[in-house]
């Protein structure tokens, strides 16, 4: 499939993340798992620790050569565990985030459509798209190579 006749990429909003270091060795997610579960005061917190460690988890289980990062907005339910975090070379950028508007059409294969707009776009920024959502986040290249 050729690149679409047309997208647009409409700025939301700039959000500050915190993002995983480079080189990060693979039992990182057992690690942070015991460092922040001292945090976690309540089986809500647990719930969102674990949604966080799931991520983690599949990011570094694909290989996935993009960025990880998480709103920081996300992440405040774990109140003193984001200096820890800090504390664990993890740092906070800006990110911007926009949503991807796709031309109206009869499309029925709107995943191969975005999946050759990603294709595109990877040649041109350093991206991650959140799963389940239209948006983007686009990272600063000083802040991520």
């Amino acid at each position: 499939m050729s690149a679409p006749v047309g997208f647009d990429l409409k700025f939301v909003r700039e959000e500050r993340h915190l993002m995983l270091p480079p080189l990060t060795p693979f039992r990182l997610t057992q690690n942070l798992y015991d460092a922040l579960f001292q945090y976690i005061l309540s089986k809500d917190q647990e719930e969102k620790l674990q949604k966080f460690i799931d991520m983690l988890e599949e990011h570094i289980k694909l290989r996935d050569q993009t960025p990880f990062s998480v709103p920081i907005e996300e992440l405040e339910f774990l109140d003193e565990g984001l200096q820890e975090l800090r504390l664990l070379n993890w740092s906070e950028i800006p990110v911007a985030v926009f949503e991807l508007v796709l031309p109206e059409s009869g499309d029925a294969d709107q995943e191969e459509t975005i999946e050759v707009i990603s294709d595109l776009l990877t040649r041109l920024t350093i991206f991650k798209r959140p799963a389940g959502s239209n948006l983007i986040w686009v990272y600063p290249y000083t802040m991520v190579r």
